[in-house]
């Protein structure tokens, strides 16, 4: 079977491949051919994950290597696969939450004329995200992330006919560049510390290793894994990415590429498990992020931006898990594997109601629209329902687990952490209620677009509808499953480990806290939005709203402190360059010049004038001489 490891990025790259060379000859079919290698490439993983199933849980770990990439004595580095239960779950969810947005976007894109390379860049970035994941070492999982990167800017630009598309597509590159950077130096790290990339040998060797060295290589993994999964500092091109067409907001923001820095964390448990300071960055940084997203995500009109923000928050949760170390591994990816079910089923749904209200994006000149689409607004309603974790659905089983790991943490590290999930609870229920009702309740607010025409809503294609449905099932079953049996903790703690915490309140009191905060945020979502009806255009706010609407002020943060701080940096060394570096060496330069038109004149050919000075050497050598015998 593990021949067949290969085939999972083989076949959406031989998509991607045939669908942006093949030319305009495909384009009746191109979409065909896209969604069914995604499809394949998910068959092989379920072939896979049967086979796996069947072996005990030391044996399930599946390598496969092609060729060595790179041989050189003393830096060899491999084309090979490491299939394990990790990586098979990413494997299912990628593929599969893949193949469901592919199908989705045969309806939504159905008018664009560039379809086919769409679906191209699709299994592009499905490829390159299941190259990441698959990679048996880091320098090959290092070429998966820049793969997903560039894929990523292909989707987001897709639209290039609009500046703002264009300018979001390049921000979301740059910024993750600087992530990447943390990458490539972690890589370096390692290599000169361990002498390879692959991951058996470098986290086999880390208790060899010196904890300062250890936390230098886990904070360059969390700065990477800030870049990808859109977490603080390196969180502001999240909302802007939402330019792009909304397959691709729920390709990238719910089960692949911002998942990928919390997969990046976890496979390399045993470095920040040998690192406590660079653990304790992580869970600072998910805490911190956690709730950032879920402010933004309050004040937002925009229905995908809402979401961007709630996705900002979600993966907060997931960091802040992997930052517990064996208390939460396990938690942070069943959260991960929950939320690409209700997440990607959201923006399915918000791209549902954008495509029947003329692509308006715009909550407040929404309203009423169940009555008009109720499949999606069932759809939708149901990943509402996941995400606040209403008791039963996904949502409850997997962001209460890791509302229990942070109190488990312990000490006084445990009450903050676990007060901050509480309160991003809270938040959470409050502003998806508020898209809810905004969006599907209330009186109509529906307004004439740029051609004048007045929307008429209606339901989506069974194309759009059917992956819509199937991601609701997971929303509301996919929890329970996992956790009846505790499944996916025995599934998983044969890679990631688990530990038992020591919570300083009964699973039972956080679950009641975890309601009583669920109840007040959907009460103040249903007074402010519910009860009155809603102005068309947004009123003035309170100053912590208007800073919300603005993403709490990140991108001006941004140009002051590193465009202008660049800027002025760069300024500086010209100046530096040109006064100190080139005054030095032109300073030398001209004295040596004038000196030598000095001697110059020394030379000027007469006779005497060089007897007169072979006459002056002569008596200061003699001076010399007797002055150092006097000595």
């Amino acid at each position: 079977m593990e021949n067949l490891i290969a085939l999972l990025v083989a076949a959406p790259l031989l998509g991607a491949v045939v669908l942006l060379c093949g030319g305009r000859r495909l384009d009746k079919v191109g979409h065909w051919i896209g969604t069914l290698l995604a499809a394949v490439s998910f068959g092989i993983g379920v072939a896979l994950f049967a086979d796996m199933l069947g072996r005990t849980a030391e044996d399930r770990t599946l390598t496969q290597n092609l060729y060595t990439w790179i041989p050189v004595e003393g830096f060899q580095a491999d084309m090979a696969f490491q299939l394990d239960q990790l990586s098979m779950t990413f494997v299912l969810l990628i593929s599969g939450v893949g193949t469901l947005i592919h199908v989705y976007s045969i309806g939504y894109m159905e008018h664009d004329e560039r379809r086919r390379r769409f679906f191209g860049y699709l299994n592009l970035f499905v490829a390159a995200m299941l190259l990441l994941v698959l990679a048996d070492n880091y320098l090959l999982l290092y070429f998966g992330w820049e793969g997903v990167g560039l894929a990523s800017y292909l989707l987001i630009g897709f639209w290039q006919h609009k500046p703002s598309a264009a300018t979001a597509a390049k921000k979301a590159f740059l910024v993750n560049r600087v992530g990447d950077i943390g990458l490539s130096i972690a890589i370096m790290l390692m290599f000169t510390t361990f002498g390879t990339f692959a991951f058996e040998p470098v986290l086999a060797s880390v208790g060899e290793t010196s904890e300062g060295t250890l936390t230098a290589i886990g904070l360059m993994l969390l700065l990477a894994a800030c870049g990808k999964s859109a977490q603080v500092p390196l969180q502001s091109w999240l909302g802007d990415a939402m330019e792009g067409p909304t397959p691709v907001s729920a390709l990238i923001h719910a089960a692949t590429m911002v998942t990928a820095g919390v997969y990046l964390i976890v496979r390399s448990a045993a470095i920040f498990n040998g690192a406590p300071d660079a653990q304790l960055v992580v869970t600072v940084v998910g805490a911190v992020t956690l709730l950032f997203g879920a402010i933004v995500g309050c004040a937002k009109d925009d229905i995908k931006k809402a979401l961007a923000g709630s996705t900002m928050s979600q993966i907060g949760y997931m960091i802040l898990a992997a930052g517990l170390g064996p208390i939460g591994y396990v938690f942070a990816i069943m959260h991960l594997v929950t939320h690409g079910f209700f997440k990607a089923g959201l923006f399915l749904g918000a791209g549902s109601v954008m495509h029947g209200m003329n692509d308006e994006v715009d909550m407040r000149k929404y309203g009423g629209l169940r009555k008009y689409m109720p499949v999606t607004y069932a759809t939708f309603g149901l990943g509402y329902l996941a995400i606040i974790g209403f008791p039963g659905l996904s949502g409850f089983f997997s962001k209460d687990m890791i509302i229990e790991a942070a109190f488990a943490k312990g000490g006084t590290e445990g009450w903050i952490l676990g007060g901050v999930t509480l309160l991003g609870a809270g938040i959470t229920a409050f502003y998806m209620t508020r898209v809810m009702l905004l969006t599907f309740f209330g009186e109509k607010r529906w307004q004439p677009d740029a051609g004048g025409e007045l929307p008429h809503p209606h339901e989506s294609p069974k194309s759009m509808t059917l992956p819509m449905v199937i991601l609701a099932l997971g929303s509301v079953f996919a929890g329970a499953f996992f956790e009846i049996g505790e499944r996916f903790l025995k599934w998983l703690e044969p890679v990631t480990g688990y530990e038992h915490g020591n919570p300083p309140v009964s699973a039972m009191t956080v679950t009641a806290a975890t309601m009583v905060v669920l109840v007040i945020g959907i009460a103040i979502a249903w007074t402010m939005y519910g009860r009155k009806p809603v102005p068309v255009v947004a009123p003035r706010g309170s100053l912590l709203t208007r800073a919300a609407r603005k993403d709490l002020y990140q991108d001006d943060f941004n140009h002051v402190v590193l465009v202008r701080g660049g800027e002025h940096l760069t300024r500086s060394l010209v100046y530096l360059d040109h006064s100190v570096v080139d005054g030095v060496v032109n300073g030398t330069a001209a004295s040596v010049g004038g000196l030598s038109g000095r001697l110059r004149k020394l030379q000027n050919g007469y006779a005497r004038s060089y007897a007169v000075s072979m006459f002056g050497g002569t008596v200061v050598l003699i001076a010399a001489t007797l002055l150092m015998r006097a000595v």
